[in-house]
């Protein structure tokens, strides 16, 4: 699917994106700094403000700051460019900015679903200030610890902590924060972290599922026949007897073509693959392993 995906719509993708999150992240901060009720007040997703014709608040929301700390909010936007940069190295452009774009549409998403579920619960629906970048951000952090699970982080710049300890840590405290929430805040604000919090991993977890390679039954068969034609092969030795073309004399190759019967004697930047769809124990050259006429 995300292959199909990206040939489509790859051309689309904005190269270096975490550049441009910077730069929201930094307006943010500075619209904080100058008067912290401008974002509630005008830029804030408020559901019922959208419904009223201010739509621009579907993408002004991403201006929240993300701390009330400058020195913390630095260091975290610091945190997060690097993160989303080597995501973006190893995944490629569209697949990170799909994974990106992806945790906006489930932050809309989810406070939507706490406006629906207030207005059912409680006759009257509730724009919950959710603190959607925190989410989107730790989305991305699970993504680098799924990514790079040995990585190391510095906690409090002092001790090493590997990134898949981090993402286990990071699950308890969702977790946590779900119990906490119905202990502090009641019924309504448990139910509206809980969905916060399912709908942030399950971003993390769809986008995932979306860009691993399952295979077929008939793509495993082919597998488990390729593996049981090579692990014969090497009991068999795999060698054969040949004359080398420098000297005339008999010597023993371990690949040779079923087809044009090269050896690497033949050349150095020769390659030599077994046939997973061949009855039996062929092994074929790079010219003819995928033009060869199939043993059944």
């Amino acid at each position: 699917m995300i292959l199909k995906l990206e040939k489509k719509f790859g051309k689309y993708a904005i190269p270096n994106l975490m550049r441009y999150a910077i730069i929201v992240y930094g307006l943010g901060l500075l619209i904080y700094y100058i008067n912290p009720l401008i974002y509630y007040n005008y830029l804030m997703l408020d559901i019922d403000m959208v419904l009223k014709g201010q739509v621009w608040r579907i993408v002004t929301f991403l201006l929240q700051p993300m701390d009330d700390s400058l020195l913390l909010a630095v260091f975290l936007i610091y945190i997060y460019y690097s993160i989303g940069t080597s995501l973006e190295h190893v995944w490629g452009t569209f697949r990170f900015n799909l994974f990106y774009f992806m945790g906006i549409l489930f932050s809309i998403i989810a406070i939507v679903l706490i406006y629906v579920f207030t207005w059912i619960y409680l006759g009257v629906g509730v724009s919950y200030p959710v603190m959607t970048l925190n989410y989107l951000n730790m989305s991305m952090l699970l993504a680098f610890a799924a990514t790079f699970p040995e990585a190391q982080f510095y906690l409090m710049f002092l001790i090493p902590i590997k990134a898949k300890w981090l993402m286990i840590g990071y699950f308890l405290i969702m977790g946590y924060n779900v119990v906490r929430g119905f202990i502090d805040g009641g019924f309504v604000f448990g139910i509206c972290t809980a969905i916060v919090t399912i709908v942030s991993l399950a971003h993390f977890f769809i986008y995932f599922f979306m860009t691993r390679s399952y295979l077929s039954p008939r793509s495993i068969k082919r597998k488990m026949d390729f593996s049981r034609s090579y692990t014969s092969g090497m009991r068999e030795g795999m060698s054969h007897s040949v004359n080398d073309p420098s000297t005339g004399r008999k010597v023993i190759t371990r690949h040779k073509c079923a087809v044009c019967g090269r050896t690497e004697l033949d050349g150095g930047n020769l390659e030599f693959r077994f046939c997973s769809k061949c009855n039996g124990n062929y092994e074929y050259c790079q010219d003819h392993l995928f033009t060869h006429e199939h043993v059944q």
